[in-house]
């Protein structure tokens, strides 16, 4: 009867994360912002998912990406923001806070491993649906959750 409610209680987890991702992504596609109300909750379901289920990764392995991907987010967005503004004072920067959440998130969700597939993938989309639509920029989070997803699948059943 335990592990019955221990999986159970996975499966609402695993299905509430895809809920938020999925709003996350609508909204970024949207209105162009990634609201707090969304990304925090999905932190607290990636840290209890890595705590107390060995899926996809271990608290540890979670932590690290978290604090990879926030870093490289960061010193990424920061750099774009001072080509911008020195060119244009007035630019604005291509890369926001909620992405650079967004992408801490999805390191704590995959790991430093996955986090690098996903990146990959993320702007592999990303690049290509510019190109096509003919955008200087992009919504990044619905490009960042297929590139997750697909990241997961890989790390749970390829490596």
């Amino acid at each position: 009867m335990f592990l019955y409610i221990f999986w159970s209680f996975f499966a609402v987890l695993i299905l509430m994360a895809l809920g938020l991702t999925y709003k996350i992504a609508q909204t970024d596609m949207r209105r162009r912002i990634i609201p707090d109300g969304y990304l925090f909750p999905l932190l607290i379901i990636g840290v209890i998912v890595t705590t107390f289920y060995p899926w996809p990764v271990q608290i540890e392995s979670g932590a690290v990406g978290m604090a990879f991907g926030y870093m490289l987010a960061a010193v990424v967005g920061l750099i774009f923001d001072k080509i911008l503004t020195h060119k244009d004072p007035n630019a604005e920067s291509p890369i926001g806070m909620g992405d650079i959440k967004l992408i801490s998130v999805g390191g704590l969700w995959c790991g430093p491993t996955g986090l690098a597939i996903a990146l990959v993938l993320a702007c592999a989309f990303g690049a290509t649906w510019a190109y096509r639509k003919k955008q200087k920029f992009i919504p990044f989070a619905p490009f960042f959750v297929i590139g997750g997803f697909l990241s997961l699948i890989t790390i749970t059943f390829l490596i």
